[in-house]
């Protein structure tokens, strides 16, 4: 195990791909993207930490992209249940840059950019696999929608086009990142209209009920992922009937249409009564785990002796 505590590697990167302080972007992309073409350069991967929006204008002020060891992660509820320890996948890096914005000439400027790991780096030939390095080309997106359409599974055209390019390295990325493809795919359907309507309808609700709670999860790039809601009365049944609930996604029969997911419990008389509703636009782990944290939050944290089937 590597002793990140005294480890200190600098990367070696010719001085037009390194970052330095007083650089301009014209946006935060560019900003991204630099840094991104820097970090495979270096042989590490990155990801967005935070960014600062202006309250009134909601325009970014600021972003910090960070090596994607940084951080350390917390104690995975899961670790008992495996047979042998987790990689750990954070060790505490501070490399990172970081852009805010100049308001007089829009640009973003970079404010800061620490550039030594402690950790060592990827090597060359595997650095293309690194998540912030991987992309599906236009090529490999226009056959994931054909083999999607004609219903063959993700995992049977994941492993038909590895064997085409003699290994899933010839790829280029992961069976997830087809996922992935598809559902942000799904996400651009949702137009701004249909988003700004979304928006409107549910801030109508919350003044006409206060007790009314929705909650609207995006994407690093600010799109809708799934959103839910909940009303004053279904909150009422939960709390007298909600030991036991059940979640169904069945609703979304259409396999282009977004799942449409429903708690549901039965009352004194022996009726259906909802809890929640929810639209989501797949179903991963990540978006269920978001969605039942977020039902939880709306009914005050009521756990007592639920179980969820």
């Amino acid at each position: 195990m590597e002793d990140s505590s005294s480890l200190i590697v600098t990367p070696q990167v010719t001085e037009e791909y390194t970052p330095s302080k007083g650089m301009e972007f014209a946006s935060e992309e560019e900003a991204y993207t630099f840094y991104n073409e820097y970090a495979r350069r270096a042989y590490f991967g990155i990801r967005k930490e935070y960014g600062n929006k202006c309250r009134k204008t909601k325009v970014l002020t600021s972003r910090r992209l960070v090596c994607d060891r940084e951080g350390l992660r917390g104690k995975d509820v899961r670790d008992h249940k495996t047979n042998r320890a987790r990689a750990k996948s954070r060790c505490g890096c501070d490399a990172r840059m970081t852009v805010i914005l100049n308001r007089d000439t829009k640009k973003y400027i970079v404010s800061e950019f620490v550039q030594e790991h402690n950790h060592q780096l990827h090597h060359s030939s595997t650095v293309h696999m690194i998540r912030s390095q991987r992309k599906m080309s236009v090529a490999q997106e226009i056959e994931t929608d054909i083999a999607y359409d004609s219903g063959i599974r993700l995992k049977d055209t994941y492993q038909f086009f590895s064997t085409q390019v003699g290994g899933c390295d010839g790829l280029g990325y992961i069976s997830r990142d087809q996922k992935n493809y598809l559902r942000t795919k799904r996400q651009r359907s949702l137009k701004y209209g249909e988003a700004g309507s979304l928006e409107r309808y549910f801030s109508k609700k919350l003044k006409d009920n206060p007790s009314y709670y929705y909650a609207i999860q995006l994407d690093v790039d600010e799109q809708i992922t799934n959103i839910f809601w909940v009303d004053a009365r279904m909150q009422i049944d939960y709390n007298l009937f909600g030991d036991v609930l059940t979640f169904d996604t069945t609703y979304g029969t259409n396999r282009a249409a977004r799942p449409l997911g429903v708690f549901l419990g039965l009352n004194h008389h022996r009726e259906t009564v909802v809890f929640g509703a929810s639209l989501l636009y797949d179903e991963t782990i990540e978006s269920f785990i978001w969605l039942f944290e977020t039902f939880l939050e709306a009914m005050n944290a009521k756990k007592t002796s639920n179980n969820i089937y």
